[in-house]
């Protein structure tokens, strides 16, 4: 075996052996050497090169996303780790365990003058869950710091910080351990249900109108009993997002079709008197609109973590896993009469039927797109969503319950949808697919400086020549201004991304040549492909703003 010479280095890369975090993502770097020595050739480690240290972050994420536990990022010093932030940010707020290795100079070099270096202890401190500032000496005080950050990622399912500071030399190796690490067992608390049911069944057992609201969710966390249970039950209406994951033929799954034309008298109609909330963050803003004013008597969140009080009327959090809470919870429940399960399928019905007349009347645009896309998608793939427009659209379609959804929703930030589909994809071995908008495909561009993209991966991007979201919110004006600073107006395209970096490219501009397209780039599998498909810039916001007012 080949090992750094460094103690310090030995003492991280052996921890990490013993804790099973097996995938690394390293971006070249000297100050990192001798961490990259470790682990790249260690055969216990699966090892990632991502130069780009934004985009590596984010790759790890979407690796951690699919894996379900701690994947590492080791960059070297100086503003290398700050690229890692936003993706930082995402994890914290998304629940996924992501481990940051910095390396570091020895305390004393800093603030001297160096190159490469600035104030890196706790530098991501505002968004980790446990920061460890190593000193350069191998030692128990060490390991042990070591341990709890790689506990509280796996335990709290977020972030954590390593700095590990090194002296030149930087690339000596030896072959043998220099040091025996000190390993601490991983204690699993056994969960114990300890909630107020029997109080919280007598506020349900009284209420006829009760809203569940769903949002980010893993595929499969939720056991399929608790969803017909509760879609089953009159008194109970259960809107979901698209990123949810859950499937029942009575689930609300377009929700702003379904509030967005409402009068002061249905949002009162509709008001539930319990709300219960699980999963992660909402898309729909309509929807935080609707509860912040017209709040529920009761919010309950439950999540074994966090509970964020969203709605401004959090009054209870069940601090277990939903599939426990709801097992338990239903024991204390009857079912009593209520319309108001039957009066919100009611509307989605009528909802449909105007979606359905109003997609036929109008040309091709962003809304048309989603419409042909969202069913033509080869089912049992995994669809991962860009933010911004992109992800909003699809909220106003089915997608075959077959298909897994993820969005990158901590943060709703379009800086690393492509890198986190890219890792998503190397994890999971699925067809993957990616729809995502212009901006937020150029944004991440060097997403695609990755050797490791898997054939079957392929990119659906909606060119309409700008960040079209902006012509959708208050305030839009045809002016220099917003086309320059807010839109983002360009004329740039895909093509030559795809020929440098190994997609084989195709557009559409219409119905006809996106139907063939599609059929094209979700059989072919020999290379990732990459679907470019022209809208126009200046009429796809009207078709979306008026399709809400084709609902009333």
């Amino acid at each position: 075996m080949v090992y750094p010479k460094i103690p310090l280095a030995q003492s991280v890369i052996e921890l990490f052996r013993h804790k099973g975090i097996q995938h690394i993502v390293i971006s070249p770097g000297s100050r990192n050497a001798p961490l990259t020595i470790g682990f790249a050739q260690h055969p216990d480690f699966q090892c990632y090169s991502i130069a780009d240290e934004r985009s590596a972050a984010f790759f790890a994420l979407g690796l951690a996303q699919q894996l379900r536990k701690p994947v590492a990022v080791v960059c070297t010093s100086g503003s290398a780790v700050l690229n890692y932030y936003p993706a930082v940010a995402e994890a914290f707020y998304s629940q996924i365990p992501l481990i940051v290795v910095s390396a570091d100079r020895p305390l004393a070099k800093i603030d001297i003058g160096d190159g490469q270096t600035i104030r890196q202890q706790n530098v991501l401190a505002n968004h980790t869950v446990f920061n460890a500032n190593l000193t350069e000496d191998a030692n128990a005080d060490n390991d042990l710091l070591i341990h709890e950050a790689i506990e509280s990622a796996i335990r709290q399912k977020g972030p954590v910080h390593i700095n590990v500071p090194f002296e030149e030399p930087l690339y000596e190796t030896v072959s043998e351990l220099s040091v025996e690490v000190q390993i601490i067992s991983s204690t699993v608390k056994d969960t114990v249900v300890n909630e107020p049911f029997a109080d919280l069944a007598q506020i349900w057992n009284a209420a006829t109108k009760k809203l569940v609201l769903v949002g980010v969710n893993d595929p499969h966390q939720l056991d399929q009993e608790i969803v017909n249970r509760l879609a089953q039950d009159p008194s109970v209406v259960v809107m979901i997002e698209t990123t949810s994951n859950l499937h029942h033929p009575d689930l609300i799954n377009t929700i702003d079709t379904i509030i967005t034309p409402f009068t002061e008298a249905d949002f009162k109609a509709f008001q539930p008197d319990i709300l219960i909330t699980f999963g992660g963050m909402i898309v729909s803003k309509r929807i935080k609109a609707f509860l912040r004013k017209y709040q529920p008597q009761h919010h309950w969140h439950i999540d074994p973590l966090r509970a964020y009080d969203t709605f401004g009327c959090l009054s209870y959090h069940g601090k277990v896993h939903p599939n426990t809470w709801f097992q338990s919870f239903f024991n204390f429940t009857t079912t009593i009469e209520s319309s108001y399960r039957q009066h919100a399928l009611t509307i989605r019905e009528h909802r449909r039927e105007k979606t359905t007349a109003y997609l036929a009347s109008i040309p091709f645009c962003d809304f048309k797109v989603f419409e042909k896309v969202l069913p033509a998608l080869p089912e049992h793939s995994q669809l991962q969503i860009s933010n911004s427009s992109a992800i909003r659209y699809a909220q106003l379609f089915d997608i075959d319950p077959s298909i897994e959804v993820y969005c990158n929703r901590g943060t709703s930030g379009i800086d690393g949808s492509t890198s986190t589909a890219i890792g998503a994809a190397v994890a999971s071995g699925k067809p993957t697919i990616l729809i995502t908008g212009d901006i937020s495909f150029l944004y991440d561009s060097n997403a695609l400086w990755n050797a490791y993209i898997p054939k079957n991966f392929k990119i659906l991007l909606l060119n309409n020549g700008g960040g079209g979201i902006f012509r959708i919110l208050p305030g839009h004006e045809e002016t220099p201004v917003f086309n320059t600073f807010f839109e983002t107006s360009h004329c740039f395209t895909a093509q030559h991304l795809a020929a440098m970096f190994g997609f084989e490219y195709h557009t559409a501009s219409n119905e006809e040549s996106l139907e063939a397209a599609l059929i094209t780039v979700f059989t072919n599998s020999a290379q990732p492909q990459l679907l470019e498909v022209f809208t126009p810039t200046l009429e796809n916001d009207h078709y979306l703003l008026q399709f809400f007012k084709s609902l009333v």
